[in-house]
């Protein structure tokens, strides 16, 4: 059962489900509590641990039946629910048929399911899973048991209860055999839809493992096509997923924090310095966030990403206020907070077209300063994404020294390759003394490992 809880994880990760390392150790010990005795309890519990939002229920739904199955009656053998003499009938009637009866009928009769190994080898000999959708595994299910003998079941069946009338079985006999039999049939054709959908998710779950090669996830931004967007847009929930399991065992390990020196020794000056009352530093691991993002033309990209990465965790996040700007500044934070990430970028992009030669950094920090720096205090991280470049404007130091005062950190994200930091009507160079750390991100691997560590620190 833990290797398929294991596997159900991994293809809600794989599906785009969100779940942590925490959420998924907290199923485990629910399991291990309740049981899975009653389907309908255990079903809850693994909804309860590890669905958080309402989107990712139907998801759940599809996969659940394809690790646990739907609680469908087993296999029943036929000659238990006959007579002495009519199972002596049905002997006698197989014994005229011996020579031409196939698996699937002796399967029917048995009462006997494929193993896991003969499915295993049946989908071998069948060639790759079929995608993941309840039309492609009922044409598998219906493939794999023509390979078993269906075509021929028919006319078997046929012969078998022209026999067994002739033999002198009641109506009512061969009609409870031959339901019996129906019914066997349909089992063994859900367990082979079962193991057609499971084979199609854990070939999913392969093609999520692979990560896209570095000629894209190290590709610059500024070189992708819309396609090649397309294709790392779909990275994104992959890569959050990964961040947010990090970010979660850091805060479990960190809730404690590490030892505080300063404040054992106080508090054990009353046992003559003898450090028996142990004092630790407390730590808040889910910082304050808030990003001013530059969405011209050459940052526009990275920023996207950027917004996309921060607001699929949102739940490592204490509170996240953001901001976007060309040539003037506007808060974007209600398009995050009333929508999807995918429609709220939609939303902001669409609102704040695109420009050439129109950035004005400066006059957007002051705006920022003016109306907005009520949203930064002691614990705010400050993220400011973009090139630096002002089009020669004021580069309002004062406004980000300000800033940097009263933020916790201030953090600068920049797109540019090194070499062009200061050229041309850059300013990043004067920034760059004000803030706590730069980071180039350039790509989304640059992008996210700078992420990550905006939540170890």
């Amino acid at each position: 059962m833990e290797r398929r809880l294991v596997e159900f994880v991994a293809a809600l990760r794989a599906a785009g489900v969100r779940v942590s390392v925490a959420e998924s150790e907290d199923c485990f010990r629910a399991v291990e509590a309740v049981g899975v005795q009653d389907r309908t309890v255990f079903r809850d519990i693994l909804a309860a641990s590890l669905v958080k939002e309402r989107r990712d229920l139907p998801t759940f739904n599809d996969l659940f039946p394809l690790y646990f199955g739907h609680g469908q009656p087993p296999m029943l053998r036929p000659q238990d629910a006959l007579s002495e003499d009519e199972e002596e009938l049905l002997r006698q009637a197989l014994e005229e048929l011996a020579g031409r009866l196939n698996e699937l009928l002796r399967r029917l009769l048995d009462a006997r399911a494929l193993s896991q190994e003969e499915l295993e080898a049946m989908q071998r000999q069948g060639g790759p899973p079929p995608r993941r959708s309840p039309r492609s595994r009922d044409w598998r299910a219906r493939q794999l048991l023509r390979a078993l003998g269906l075509k021929e079941l028919e006319e078997l069946l046929n012969e078998l209860f022209e026999k067994l009338a002739a033999l002198g079985m009641s109506e009512e006999g061969m009609e409870r055999l031959r339901a019996l039999l129906g019914h066997n049939l349909e089992a063994l054709e859900e367990q082979l839809r079962h193991f057609a959908g499971q084979a199609a998710a854990r070939q999913h779950v392969e093609e999520q493992e692979r990560r896209p090669g570095p000629d894209l996830l190290d590709r610059p931004f500024s070189h992708l096509s819309e396609a090649e967007a397309h294709a790392l847009r779909q990275e994104v929930r992959r890569l959050a997923a990964r961040l947010r399991s990090r970010a979660a065992l850091r805060q479990r390990r960190g809730r404690r924090g590490g030892l505080d020196a300063k404040a054992t020794v106080r508090a054990n000056q009353r046992y003559a310095g003898v450090p028996l009352d142990l004092r630790f530093k407390r730590r808040r691991l889910k910082p304050k966030l808030v990003l001013i993002c530059d969405i011209s033309t050459s940052v526009r990209f990275c920023a996207e990403f950027l917004l996309r990465l921060i607001y699929e965790l949102q739940d490592q996040v204490a509170k996240a206020r953001s901001f976007a700007f060309i040539d003037h500044l506007e808060e974007i934070s209600d398009d995050f907070n009333e929508h999807h990430p995918q429609e709220a970028i939609v939303s902001v992009l669409r609102r704040l077209p695109a420009g050439h030669y129109n950035t004005d950094l400066g006059q957007s920090l002051a705006q920022f300063c003016h109306t907005k720096l009520d949203a930064v205090d002691r614990r705010t991280t400050v993220i400011i994404l973009g090139d630096g470049r002002n089009n020669y404007h004021d580069p309002r130091l004062d406004c980000f020294e300000l800033m940097k005062r009263r933020a916790r950190r201030l953090v600068w994200m920049n797109p540019e390759a090194p070499h062009l930091w200061g050229t041309g009507d850059s300013d990043i160079q004067q920034y760059i003394p004000h803030c706590y750390s730069v980071h180039k991100v350039s790509t989304l691997a640059e992008l996210a490992a700078a992420v990550d560590r905006l939540f170890g620190a």
